[in-house]
């Protein structure tokens, strides 16, 4: 019962509830019902926070039917995998039927067939992720650990479950590394040992599956560490021989949760991308299957780079720097400052947080007043009159007014020398 009242200390009020509700509907319809994977390791390790992964010996879709009418809550169903989700305000509840999973070849999703908690276990990635605790049906507060994944979580170890574990499925790899990295645990000897041996197998996971993998390592807390682990194994460039995460790409993720997270899945990719030739950019693009988002902001990343000697010469202007860096996407330009060279960054720096908001104090009317024809010629004006304000040239509407005078007269002057 220590774990099952450790699970309810750590849960919000609506949450504990809502979980409870859960719990008295399996009761009732005699099903076994468990908190499974992460959420018992967590609470064995004694984490912050805990996700509800609930697995259910049993209709889980009915199951989760009868709470969601209880709860008054919304509930998702996935038919052809068993599976619903429940969502009522803060509350989220997952309910999966315990399964069985088959490979027909290496990298394919698995084929599904219903089964019971223990060969649900048994699909699972890595021992610390295989562990169960009971909720409902029997002895409520047991812990169900088949393959010692408390043991491991003890010496801090991540092991797979068999060795064929990473040819299965070869985004394990990925996984392995960003687990080891997160929770400070070492790779059981053998379990490293077939992650160097199957890393050939990243090859036969599709590139969606894979980006989504390097997506969820660019929201962890120590991005640095789990890079190290993977470069080291050689899965950096085992994913795409165009990426990289050596010092410089790794003192770059240092910082990335500078970055609003929405931003570092990208943002990531390019640091990994940033040694790379556009041809290795365009390549790697191509593998990973990245979204048209990804896809534009990697291309304004890739100009830049090419920028980059402008943005670092001496006495660069903050309207020559504007210039080059404001067609650019926003996340395009934070990428760039992370590992672009000290001048490069700061002029990038100083865009991002002050530069791209400067506006001229005169707006289209008023040059239009001070004798600038309509048409193109207003738009060539605030541009000049924005860049004299980032310059330090101009401090007030006269000092703008009195530039817009000046170009004028020299546009006169210039078409009486044509006449």
């Amino acid at each position: 019962m220590k774990l099952l009242n450790r699970l309810h200390k750590r849960l919000p009020g609506d949450m504990r509830r809502a979980l409870e509700t859960a719990v008295v509907a399996a009761e009732r319809r005699s099903v076994g019902l468990y908190l499974v994977g992460g959420a018992v390791r967590d609470l064995l390790m004694n984490a912050g926070h805990v996700d509800i992964d609930l697995v259910v010996e049993g209709d889980a879709i009915a199951l989760a039917v009868a709470v969601g009418k209880k709860l008054r809550a919304r509930v998702v169903k996935h038919p052809r995998f068993g599976t619903a989700s429940l969502r009522t305000g803060d509350v989220r509840l997952d309910f999966a039927g315990a399964r069985t999973e088959s490979y027909v070849r290496p990298g394919a999703l698995p084929s599904v067939q219903p089964s019971d908690l223990l060969e649900d276990l048994a699909r699972r990635d890595f021992t610390i992720n295989a562990m169960a605790l009971r909720l409902a049906g029997g002895r409520p507060g047991a812990l169900i650990d088949p393959h010692g994944g408390w043991r491991d979580v003890a010496k801090r170890t991540l092991r797979v479950l068999h060795d064929d574990s990473f040819q299965d499925d070869a985004t394990r790899i990925l996984r392995a590394v960003r687990y080891a990295g997160r929770l400070r645990f070492r790779l059981h000897r053998r379990t490293d040992a077939l992650l160097r041996r199957d890393l050939s197998f990243l090859d036969t996971v599709s590139g969606v599956r894979v980006r989504h993998e390097l997506e969820r390592i660019a929201v962890e807390e120590r991005v640095p560490e789990i890079l190290r682990r993977a470069e080291h194994r050689g899965v950096i460039e085992a994913t795409h021989a165009a990426l990289s995460a050596g010092e410089t790409q790794r003192r770059a993720v240092g910082r990335l949760d500078e970055l609003s997270a929405s931003h570092r899945d990208v943002a990531l990719l390019c640091i990994l991308l940033s040694d790379a030739s556009p041809a290795g950019v365009e390549q790697a693009m191509g593998r990973l299957e990245v979204t048209g988002r990804q896809a534009a902001i990697l291309g304004a990343f890739v100009a830049l780079r090419a920028q980059e000697p402008k943005l670092m010469a001496a006495g660069l202007r903050p309207s020559e720097a504007a210039r080059l860096l404001s067609p650019r996407p926003v996340e395009a330009i934070e990428a760039f400052a992370l590992v672009a060279g000290r001048r490069a960054a700061e002029a990038a720096h100083r865009y991002l947080a002050s530069d791209r908001l400067v506006r001229p104090r005169l707006n289209g009317d008023d040059v239009q007043t001070l004798g600038v024809p309509q048409g193109p010629q207003v738009g060539s004006a605030l541009a000049s009159l924005r860049a004299a304000r980032l310059d330090g040239k101009t401090h007030s509407r006269e000092d703008e007014a009195a530039l817009i005078e000046q170009l004028l007269g020299g546009r006169t002057e210039a078409a009486a020398r044509r006449g």
